[in-house]
């Protein structure tokens, strides 16, 4: 196995403690990662593995904030609790951004693809679904698409449904909608196919981002579940990650 860390103070205590105690393999030669860290670190680690084109799984421990994609820091037993860890496999969104300038941009997101106005006018965005215009005009201050495994984070805030990690579903959801005043947002099956046209895109700019990259003065952003880049999660049984996502809907 292999460990990467964090470059924040406490992580990089923590990866020291790990040496001292275990031996790891070099990152090319892991077949298992630990990391170290926050979701944050996760999604970086995540990403970094989908563009080399080979994800490996990865057992997270939380030296972060929340902690929500890691297990619980401990030293003791690192290699018992990876034997006997649950995988959850998730599949990342495909984003590919078209800007104002003609130029196209393909990011993967693990969490959410999101469109956010640029400026203090709020954004007009067009949304198809499957080819099918569903709304000829979102006026708000954007709006989100968003997998299981992201729906308890910037999707929840924005009012979106949490969604079970077995649920094959996609959330749609607006961000301080103006008009239409009542439309909460959708759940899509996951491989319905979501189109976000921006009007206009040079009076009303509009940001695309994926997880945290960012292409700004898009025209259009086309979203998909990519089936053919899944990652492998690995947890602790009694703190699984589909079963804190099914918990959170009862959280106060």
């Amino acid at each position: 196995m292999g460990l990467l860390a964090s470059n924040r103070e406490l992580s990089r205590s923590a990866e020291a403690l790990l040496r001292e105690r275990y031996k790891f393999a070099s990152p090319d030669e892991a077949e298992i990662f630990v990391a170290v860290g926050g979701d944050g670190f996760m999604l970086h680690v995540l990403h970094d593995m989908l563009e080399r084109g080979l994800p490996k799984p990865v057992f997270g421990m939380n030296r972060g904030t929340v902690g929500f994609l890691m297990n619980e820091w401990r030293l003791d037993r690192l290699s018992e609790r990876i034997a006997a860890a649950k995988a959850i496999r998730v599949a990342p969104l495909e984003m590919r951004a078209t800007t104002v300038g003609g130029k196209t941009f393909t990011h993967a997101a693990i969490n959410e693809v999101s469109l956010l106005r640029e400026t203090r006018q709020t954004a007009k965005i067009e949304v198809l679904v499957d080819g099918r215009v569903a709304l000829p005009e979102l006026v708000c201050d954007g709006v989100l698409v968003a997998t299981p495994a992201g729906s308890s984070a910037y999707n929840l805030s924005a009012g979106g449904p949490i969604l079970p990690l077995q649920a094959k579903m996609l959330a749609l959801t607006p961000i301080s909608p103006f008009r239409p005043r009542r439309w909460s947002g959708a759940i899509l099956p996951d491989d319905t196919a979501v189109c976000l046209q921006v009007l206009e895109p040079e009076n009303r700019p509009v940001s695309a981002v994926a997880d945290q990259i960012e292409v700004r003065d898009v025209t259009k952003v086309e979203i998909g579940l990519d089936r053919e880049r899944s990652l492998t999660l690995l947890f602790d049984p009694e703190h699984a990650l589909d079963e804190r996502i099914a918990m959170e809907q009862f959280a106060t």
